[in-house]
């Protein structure tokens, strides 16, 4: 069974992905979808860097405080862009993307590394 802090992370990553698809695919319905091109490029970005967060972290991943840390970075820059438009899937995106970047943040620091949990830098 996977630590209570993997599976909060988890389930953001997972939900996260979601709202950026979803959020793609609608910026992509819009009457000028080029208009939105920054938005569905990060989505895009998002949602499959937030997919692997998630399988990394449910493996248990020796890699896991980078990726999340990469996938918190990826977050907020999602986030970014997102919060300049006024589309309600993209003020969803906005807040799926927050939370994420928050979890992750959370797993992306060093202990995760440590020593004692069985792993050495360079032991890979």
């Amino acid at each position: 069974m996977l630590e209570d802090r993997f599976e909060a992370c988890i389930d953001a990553c997972d939900a996260c992905a979601a709202a950026c698809d979803h959020c793609a695919a609608s910026c992509l319905r819009q009457q000028d979808p080029t208009v939105m091109s920054q938005c569905i490029r990060l989505d895009i970005d998002c949602a499959a860097i937030c997919r692997l967060t998630s399988a990394m972290l449910s493996r248990s991943s020796a890699l896991s405080a980078e990726i999340c840390a990469a996938c918190a970075a990826a977050c907020e820059a999602c986030a970014d862009e997102c919060v300049r438009h006024d589309n309600d899937h993209c003020q969803a995106c906005v807040a799926a993307c927050q939370r994420c970047a928050a979890a992750c943040e959370l797993m992306a620091v060093p202990v995760l590394l440590a020593p004692a949990a069985g792993l050495r830098p360079g032991a890979m």
